[in-house]
């Protein structure tokens, strides 16, 4: 049998480690996209605010005019409204969060 060297040449081609992180300057256009996601998440905190703050008028509205119905909305719009604002506001900590956990994989 001859031996060719065929494991050896296969092993030496496959990438031994690879180490790949975020790249701020790979493309143009990052620093208005940073600024556009800044914004939008203004834009997001304002509207939960709002969202609670009309979803607390309707359920003193209903609570006071003994409507169960419009008091349970209310309430329904009094805890949408502030997910969205503790997601909005910890999303940068969440991505930042579960990609430090996927780099430990």
């Amino acid at each position: 049998m001859i031996d060719l060297g065929l494991p050896t040449t296969i092993v030496s081609l496959l990438p031994q480690d690879i180490n790949i992180g975020p790249n701020s300057n790979g493309l143009p256009g990052i620093n208005q996209l940073k600024n556009l996601v800044g914004a939008s998440m203004t834009v997001g905190l304002i509207l939960a605010v709002l969202a609670l703050i009309v979803s607390a008028i309707v359920w003193a509205l209903g609570a006071n005019s003994s409507n169960p119905h419009l008091a349970g909305r209310g309430k329904f719009g009094v805890l949408i409204g502030l997910g969205a604002a503790i997601v909005t506001g910890a999303s940068v900590a969440l991505i930042n969060f579960f990609w430090n956990v996927g780099q430990s994989v």
